[in-house]
């Protein structure tokens, strides 16, 4: 681990690990939204390292990983291997989880519940996201695989990752709830996200690189804003401080 090449790997594969889980983060930040106040927190952290688990189990069992390329079947010339069912049903699962959230936002649903106190079960938000977290897993570990042939460089990073996403995830599950409009654009994302997964199920391989710049290049836009509405709202307060003292007169 000490030597120059195993650093540089581990920084550029820990970096990649963050970016490949940002839209882990999301889709824990959303699902736990709804869970009872005073579990969220543990919620959060229950998935994220059940995620942890789930990628060390499978970097451990590298020769099952290269068995679950090999094809399986063959439908019309185009061979099936087990990554790609696993990542068809996870895409079908996250496009369908996402446009359910769309809808309840859209509709106004979303408030009627939190005015009713209404809660999602800790159990039904765990069993959401260990379900995406295997799909999540496996597409980061053949990342990995691919960019690294040293276990110990492999699960380091992914340490090392997960540990960064479990320490930001409150913040940025804050910062969701207080910003909805940031939170109808990482639906968005994820909507996104489960397309590209189903894709790469029926072989049809889209560039992550691409996913990502489009999403930042629109939390961008929504940042610039978001600081105009919040100039806005400084001006009309600094104009109806300074008009105040004359209506006095």
């Amino acid at each position: 681990m000490l030597t120059l090449e195993h650093l540089v790997g581990f920084l550029t594969l820990t970096a990649l690990e963050i970016v490949l889980g940002i839209d882990n983060i999301i889709f824990v930040s959303i699902v736990t939204e709804r869970v009872q106040h005073s579990r969220r927190m543990l919620a959060r952290r229950l998935g994220l390292s059940l995620a942890l688990v789930f990628r060390i189990a499978l970097l451990l069992g590298i020769t099952w990983i290269a068995g679950l390329t090999a094809p399986l079947v063959s439908i019309m010339e185009h061979e099936i291997s087990g990554r790609d069912v696993i990542l068809f049903g996870g895409g079908l699962f996250l496009l369908a989880k996402a446009t359910r959230e769309i809808h309840h936002r859209v509709e106004g649903l979303d408030v009627l519940e939190q005015k009713s106190e209404r809660v999602v079960s800790f159990s039904s938000a765990i069993t959401q996201i260990v379900l995406l977290d295997l799909v999540f897993s496996l597409d980061s570990v053949i990342t990995a695989v691919g960019l690294s042939q040293h276990l110990a460089v492999m699960l380091a990073a992914n340490v090392a990752a997960m540990i960064v996403m479990v320490a930001s995830s409150n913040a940025i599950a804050r910062y969701l709830q207080q910003h909805p409009t940031l939170v109808m654009l990482a639906l968005a994302f994820l909507l996104l996200v489960g397309f590209v997964l189903v894709l790469d199920g029926v072989g049809i391989e889209v560039s992550r690189g691409y996913v990502y710049t489009a999403m930042a290049f629109s939390v961008g836009v929504e940042f610039l804003n978001m600081r105009r509405q919040r100039k806005i709202r400084q001006r009309m307060g600094q104009a109806q401080a300074t008009s105040t003292p004359e209506r006095a007169v």
